[in-house]
């Protein structure tokens, strides 16, 4: 009696078990939901963030100098502050993509300044740069005669692009191009390989901060806009219904796919272990063809073998010979002697003949076959 209130505990417990970890799971997909879809401060150059990839520290530099900065959230946002005494930053340009935006943003007047742009950002704001390499660069005097650089000293850029000259446009190019820049109709346009050097984590080596400020802070109001997401439909488009889709109804989605996973999972388990079942033996081809010829042997059924093997023989030759399978015995017999040079009468023999009446008879057929198909393979 013990024994069977024993056992029915453990297999309740053992059921209980697997719900409880199925709850586990559910709980902490949901606090792994919870945390990704939180809201946090600052991104990628964000001009808010602290991390060691935002700018909050050059932003807060070039406000204690005096510089006008403006953090542009969109387009419309650069669209209504650029003047002609103003400075557009661009950076962050891997959602920086669709053409109408590139078109409006190159038509806001002020300077312009580039922050490690992405080939179709270059074409559009900075026409006349082709990109040269990439490499990664320690520290790189300026070797050109543009005085922001040259205040600046030696900066360390770490992985950066290098830029030379599209046309014939003057181009100034420092630090061995990872700093360009030219002038086209009043409007001076610079562009950087490297963000590293203005983010927080490397604004304090060597003359990053000079750098930074100096190319920053020329103008006494300067945009800065890095957009940390796309802005696809702001151009007018109608949103689509996926657009339309709060983030955190996916979440919910993977959730209850991952709770049936784990629910089918533990019935599965209920019914018992997996029951091993005997299955059909592979056998290799060598083996079989061996035990077919021992059958063969055993019966005497040299004439069944023979004709086996010139049947054989004469499907593998004649897609190599340009015949099909109804070609008569005799264009057969014609084309394998025209193409291995042998006697038509013995090909015709050796294909088509009778029965050999022994088994040294069927060695020396099962040869001649052979050695008729290597020549029409070779030939």
């Amino acid at each position: 009696m013990s024994t069977a209130v024993g056992a029915t505990i453990t297999d309740r417990w053992r059921g209980l078990r697997w719900a409880l970890a199925a709850v586990v799971a559910i709980v902490a997909v949901a606090a792994l939901t919870t945390w990704l879809t939180a809201p946090r401060p600052g991104g990628h150059l964000d001009p808010t963030s602290t991390s060691s990839d935002g700018v909050l520290a050059l932003m807060t530099l070039l406000r204690e100098h005096g510089v006008t900065v403006v953090e542009a959230a969109s387009i419309a946002d650069v669209e209504r502050e650029a003047r002609e005494d103003t400075l557009v930053v661009a950076a962050q340009t891997y959602h920086l993509y669709d053409d109408d935006q590139l078109r409006r943003l190159a038509a806001a007047p002020g300077d312009r300044l580039l922050i490690a742009p992405i080939g179709k950002t270059r074409e559009e704001l900075a026409p006349e740069l082709r990109r040269a390499e990439t490499t990664e660069f320690g520290g790189l005097a300026p070797d050109c005669d543009l005085r922001e650089a040259n205040r600046a000293g030696t900066v360390q850029f770490g992985i950066a692009e290098t830029y030379e000259a599209q046309g014939s446009t003057a181009v100034t190019r420092c630090y061995d191009g990872v700093l360009a820049r030219y002038t086209d109709d009043g409007r001076t346009i610079t562009v950087v390989g490297s963000e590293q050097f203005l983010m927080n984590a490397g604004l304090a080596e060597e003359g990053n901060a000079a750098l930074a400020m100096n190319l920053a802070g020329t103008h006494p109001r300067m945009i800065w806009y890095a957009p940390q997401r796309s802005e696809g439909g702001e151009s007018g488009g109608a949103a689509s219904l996926t657009d339309l889709i709060p983030a955190q109804v996916y979440w919910m989605v993977l959730q209850l796919i991952l709770a049936v996973a784990l629910l089918a999972w533990w019935k599965g388990r209920r019914v018992g272990p997996l029951v091993a079942e005997a299955l059909p033996v592979v056998v290799r081809a060598s083996e079989t063809a061996e035990g077919r010829g021992r059958l063969y042997r055993s019966r005497r059924a040299r004439d069944v073998a023979a004709e086996s093997l010139r049947t054989a023989t004469r499907q593998r030759m004649l897609p190599r010979l340009g015949l099909t399978p109804g070609a008569p015995p005799e264009a057969v017999s014609q084309a394998v002697a025209a193409r291995c040079g042998l006697d038509p009468q013995t090909v015709a023999h050796t294909l088509y003949g009778q029965p050999p009446d022994t088994d040294a008879d069927l060695v020396t057929l099962a040869r001649a076959l052979d050695d008729i198909e290597r020549q029409v393979a070779q030939s």
